[in-house]
């Protein structure tokens, strides 16, 4: 192993990967992986408890109070039209800063902080974001998986969860 500080190229060298490094936060739905830019998070919690609100999209889980505040929480399972699973020991919330908002998302599992240098991210397919729903940024080889690398601005915006939840059913129903 290379000592950097005998080696100012090793040393310039890791010091520009990581300016090209970003971090993200891992999650698992399923056995989909995915990943929010680590900035974005405000917190990860064990969440005790949601107030279901009525006539609000099922996507919605409800809204939980988080030290006096009042936030939504998103269940991502429902809004991806994955198969519905039950809360275990091992679910999470991803509290999430989204403009001046701040949101919940559940996911079955929270992995770890991963940093992705830029040379490793994939855009993602002209099919993938052809429904005018651009919240998938890339995608990103971390050991065996493939991660879904997610915008979470666009994703959550409150006024773009429909049309996420639409383009997805729409993407559904044609398989």
């Amino acid at each position: 192993m290379t000592d950097p500080v005998r080696n100012p190229v090793e040393s310039a060298k890791s010091e520009t990967q990581a300016k090209n490094a970003f971090q993200f936060v891992g999650f698992q739905l399923e056995d989909q992986h995915f990943a929010f830019r680590i900035e974005c998070i405000q917190e990860i919690i064990d969440l005790d408890h949601v107030t279901r609100i009525p006539q609000v999209p099922e996507y919605v889980e409800g809204v939980s109070n988080l030290r006096g505040s009042i936030i939504p929480i998103i269940n991502l399972h429902i809004l991806f039209s994955l198969k519905p699973k039950s809360i275990g020991k091992e679910t999470r919330t991803i509290v999430l800063n989204v403009g001046d908002r701040t949101i919940g998302c559940m996911v079955d599992q929270v992995s770890q902080v991963i940093k992705i240098h830029e040379d490793d991210i994939q855009p993602a397919p002209a099919a993938v974001t052809s429904n005018e729903i651009h919240y998938i940024t890339g995608l990103a080889k971390h050991n065996d998986s493939l991660i879904i690398l997610l915008d979470s601005d666009l994703l959550l915006d409150p006024e773009q969860l429909a049309r996420v939840r639409h383009a997805v059913l729409q993407d559904a129903d044609s398989l």
